[in-house]
């Protein structure tokens, strides 16, 4: 005899702040939240009209960073990796850095995306910036995405010195896929007594394959990046059948890690109104109840990104100053950088 296990039920989803949520219907008229399909990988790929990537001009912050891109080692026998690297000119050396994964769902995105928005938090601190270029799914699925993100890590941590980054201090970070990826990373870290890491940053973290907590369920068809987008990302991943399954590494699903002591600072946050609130807070949870230091901010009615889409919203304004101060406690009080 079976016991079959009936899911929690879900209220409707959360109000979006209000200042945010006009900008929600607008997004979603453009491309809906279950946009990202099997079919449309290719298609989501393209550049979205409108939207500039960054130059190494703008990355510059008007002379304030050195932008430099350098083709590394790869994962043992696989392709080098490129990483892009933000040096600050008017820093002390040997300055912190945030090493950056960016997001993307793991099927879109390269190393300029969501850089702008690192550096925008590193440049008060006069910290450098070094943002890696990972294989893409469905074309690379895991291992290959974490184990080149952990081989530019690798070489980070192996050549700080000659960049005049302290190896000491580096944090990783990442939104979105990239912050699961950041978590994985960190994670290989620890377990392969790898390079040091000071603390992670996780920006509303795609943690958990299952795709099946309340919030996932809750948010479908609504918002950004839903329940169904994050199966085809999960299922690009992990391949056929594998996600959801007994057999899925905790460096691919980090939720899936049964030992979370060990780990840096850790710093999570999240909107209310998005798929990855509750793994996001789960995880926070099990790594307090493990021993473990983390700040957790859930800001209410944000949405998947909103802080990105909506920079001068007050809710993006709070949300990017508690990152701001954490870091600094992170890092010993680093002084502003004087221009």
């Amino acid at each position: 005899m079976t016991t079959q296990v009936t899911a929690q039920p879900v209220g409707p989803p959360p109000p979006f702040d209000p200042e945010l949520a006009p900008v929600v219907e607008m997004l979603s008229s453009l491309r809906p939240p279950d946009a990202y399909r099997p079919d449309t990988i290719v298609e989501m790929r393209k550049p979205v009209p409108g939207v500039q990537t960054p130059t190494d001009e703008i990355l510059s912050r008007g002379g304030a960073y050195r932008v430099e891109e350098r083709t590394v080692p790869g994962p043992a026998g696989e392709p080098d990796i490129s990483l892009l690297i933000c040096l600050p000119k008017h820093a002390a050396a040997p300055a912190p850095a945030i090493y950056h994964i960016h997001g993307g769902g793991m099927i879109v995105g390269d190393n300029r995306f969501g850089l702008a928005e690192m550096v925008d938090l590193a440049e008060p601190m006069g910290l450098a910036v070094v943002s890696i270029e990972y294989r893409l799914a469905p074309e690379t699925p895991h291992p290959g995405p974490v184990e080149d993100c952990y081989a530019g890590l690798v070489w980070l941590s192996a050549h700080a010195h000659e960049l005049g980054i302290d190896p000491e201090r580096i944090v990783i970070g990442g939104a979105s896929a990239g912050g699961g990826l950041a978590a994985g990373v960190t994670l290989l870290a620890r377990d392969r007594t790898g390079p040091a890491v000071l603390a992670q940053l996780l920006l509303s973290p795609m943690l958990d394959d299952r795709n099946d907590s309340p919030s996932a369920r809750q948010m479908r068809g609504v918002g950004i990046w839903d329940r169904s987008s994050n199966e085809t990302g999960w299922n690009a991943l992990l391949g056929d059948g594998v996600r959801g399954g007994p057999d899925v590494s905790p460096y691919a699903s980090p939720s899936r890690a049964a030992d979370l002591s060990g780990l840096p600072s850790t710093y999570v946050d999240v909107g209310s109104a998005e798929t990855f609130r509750d793994e996001d807070v789960a995880y926070a949870s099990r790594m307090w109840q493990a021993g473990g230091r983390v700040e957790l901010h859930v800001w209410p009615g944000g949405f998947h990104g909103f802080d990105v889409v909506v920079p001068d919203a007050v809710l993006s304004r709070d949300a990017i100053a508690a990152r701001g101060a954490w870091l600094r406690r992170q890092l010993g009080r680093v002084p502003p950088v004087k221009r």
